[in-house]
């Protein structure tokens, strides 16, 4: 193949960006549902719902460099990345129902089965996204262009998180007739079925351009040597996990917060669909800023005036329902700006370590910050459970003072806390718009050599 990439297709980009719509109907639920889910539906209390959220949740991350090293070694006609889109769209819909699906079963089978369903959910998950997401960086070698994928995928992304935020709880309601598990089952089969089409059509789409030095030679551990020497990915890497820290802790607590807080579950709905409307139109406009600004201004700034914007909603009275929705129609476009620069620089850092060394691991780089993703992931939602059972919350009951406080700080302080956290990280990213272009075009002429 080819390393020239060029500008391309309008169809590759679209289909590549419906491969994150398919996978956000799962990790969207995560972000918003996966609370509501398993304490008021499936049963079980915030602590033992943060417990398996955490341990799951960072086993699981650790498979994420190992999945990246296994896709930097795959090699078939389809290309390294693209055929585990393939191998796992049916595993990934099949799970994702069986995960919300609650069964009849005593407590302990109940728990038990959870536990098995989570991991199975998490590891296909992890299958999937690690060689999905290590495309962007493979398509190709044009810096503005990968974050103009990046900006398709993350439309697509955050359609499925308006999807999935604005309208599974209707859903749940009129899908069900009453019972709330047979809501959440057909709602997500719904949302599932269309993921296992969109992956299908991601892998006959996308193309790989970029390949390494067909001399470089296999090394597990050089590649990961060459990792912790890239300090561009460090600095990604800690900014990553606070970023999902923050969105995951402030997205498990909403629905309670409209719950108990606002006394109108509805507005959840409404809350995320005004909010996620706004977010697109971030998103559009992302990779022009970029051009003009830099990815690492963009990502900075971005997540400097979110954080300031969810702790603002602590001043806010939960019955101030105009005002609320208004400063998250501010904060999702201002967040929506960064969306798509987080993919993109996950290309550029593994374009810094091949710059630096002669290397190329675009697998390994990626999954290594998209284990830093669900260490954040992991971390917010187990932190969410336990600050809930922290501050006296019980499900399906009349809350507290104090329970209803720890719901407001929970999505507003101490989120806002975690976004300001990633922009202080994103001050030790090194690579700057120039340097980027600098790299971009020092890498276009060495594989020239090697691609003749």
């Amino acid at each position: 193949m080819s390393s020239n990439s060029g500008k391309l297709s309008f169809s590759e980009k679209f289909g590549y960006g419906l491969g994150d719509m398919a996978a956000n109907f799962i990790f969207q639920a995560m972000l918003a549902l996966q609370v509501d889910f398993y304490t008021d539906t499936f049963g079980l209390t915030p602590a033992q719902a943060g417990t398996m959220f955490l341990v799951i949740g960072l086993g699981m991350a650790f498979l994420n460099p190992v999945m990246g090293v296994i896709a930097d070694r795959t090699n078939t006609r389809s290309g390294r990345f693209r055929p585990w889109l393939l191998w796992t769209a049916v595993p990934f819909g099949v799970i994702g129902i069986l995960t919300f699906t609650t069964p009849n079963l005593s407590m302990g089978g109940k728990l038990a089965y959870a536990w098995v369903t989570y991991l199975l959910l998490r590891l296909v998950y992890t299958v999937n996204n690690v060689p999905y997401a290590s495309l962007n960086g493979v398509m190709t070698d044009d810096p503005n262009e990968r974050n103009s994928i990046a900006t398709y995928r993350q439309f697509f992304a955050n359609l499925a998180g308006f999807i999935v935020q604005a309208l599974a709880i209707p859903m749940v309601k009129y899908l069900g007739h009453g019972s709330r598990s047979r809501g959440y089952q057909l709602t997500m089969g719904s949302f599932l079925g269309v993921s296992i089409i969109f992956f299908l059509i991601a892998f006959a789409v996308s193309k790989e351009r970029i390949q390494p030095d067909p001399k470089q030679k296999s090394s597990v551990s050089q590649d990961l040597s060459d990792l912790m020497k890239n300090g561009p990915w460090i600095a990604l890497f800690l900014a990553t996990v606070f970023y999902f820290t923050a969105l995951v802790l402030r997205g498990n607590v909403m629905l309670p917060y409209f719950k108990y807080c606002a006394g109108n579950e509805i507005l959840f709905s409404w809350f995320n669909g005004f909010g996620l409307a706004s977010l697109l139109v971030g998103v559009t406009c992302s990779t022009a800023l970029t051009k003009r600004l830099g990815k690492k201004t963009v990502f900075f700034w971005s997540m400097l005036l979110v954080g300031i914007c969810a702790i603002a909603l602590f001043f806010l009275p939960a019955s101030a329902t105009v005002a609320i929705i208004a400063l998250e129609v501010v904060r999702q476009f201002l967040f929506g700006c960064s969306g798509p620069v987080l993919w993109s620089m996950m290309g550029d850092v593994a374009d810094f370590g091949e710059w630096k060394t002669g290397r190329r691991a675009t697998g390994t780089v990626t999954s290594a910050v998209v284990f830093a993703l669900w260490v954040g992931l992991a971390i917010g939602a187990a932190v969410a459970g336990w600050l809930l059972s922290l501050y006296g919350y019980q499900s399906n009951a009349v809350q507290t003072e104090h329970a209803l406080l720890g719901i407001r700080l929970t999505a507003s302080v101490y989120s806002g806390a975690a976004f300001l956290a990633a922009a202080v990280s994103l001050l030790f990213y090194g690579i700057d718009r120039n340097l980027n272009l600098t790299i971009s075009q020092d890498l276009a002429e060495r594989r020239k050599s090697f691609s003749a």
